[in-house]
C-alpha cells in the first residue's frame, strides 16, 4: 500500500458524511438583551445540501442553510413559533435574529461544510518550484 494510502486509512481520519463537525456560536445582541450567553450550535451539511439550498431556493438561502445545519435551538419548537408568531420555522427564525445574524451563523454552517475557507494548499516539488499536474 502506498504511505498516502495507508494515512487515508487511520482511524482518525472520519466518514465526514456520517461525522459532521459541530461549532457553538454565541449570538451577541440575544446575550446582551438577556444579559447571559446565547449560544446557538450549528452543524456542517452533508455532502451537495449546501448547493442543492443554492440551486432550489433562490430566495432566502442562508435561512434554509441555516434551518438544515442548525442543532439548537431546535428552529421546530412549537414555543418558540409561537413566541415570535412564526407559521414556519423559516419565520421562526426571521423574526428572531436580525438578517447578519442568519448571515454570519449561515456562513458558520457552510465554513464547516468547507466553504468559504482555504481547504488546500499547493505544495513546492523538489526543486522548490511549484508542482504542477494534469
Amino acid at each position: 500500500m502506498s504511505d498516502l494510502l495507508d494515512l487515508l486509512l487511520r482511524p482518525e481520519i472520519p466518514n465526514v458524511q456520517k461525522n459532521l463537525p459541530t461549532a457553538e456560536y454565541k449570538v451577541k445582541r440575544l446575550s446582551e438583551l438577556l444579559g447571559q450567553d446565547v449560544i446557538f450550535k450549528v452543524k456542517g451539511l452533508p455532502y451537495g445540501k449546501v448547493e442543492e439550498i443554492r440551486n432550489s431556493i433562490s430566495q432566502d438561502a442562508q435561512v434554509h442553510i441555516l434551518l438544515s445545519g442548525l442543532v439548537e435551538p431546535d428552529p421546530k419548537n412549537k414555543e418558540l413559533a409561537v413566541k415570535f408568531g412564526g407559521e414556519t420555522p423559516a419565520e421562526t427564525l426571521k423574526a428572531m435574529l436580525l438578517p447578519g445574524e442568519i448571515a454570519d451563523l449561515s456562513q458558520a454552517i457552510e465554513k464547516l461544510t468547507g466553504y468559504r475557507m482555504n481547504t488546500i494548499e499547493k505544495i513546492k516539488n523538489a526543486s522548490g518550484t511549484e508542482a504542477t499536474g494534469n
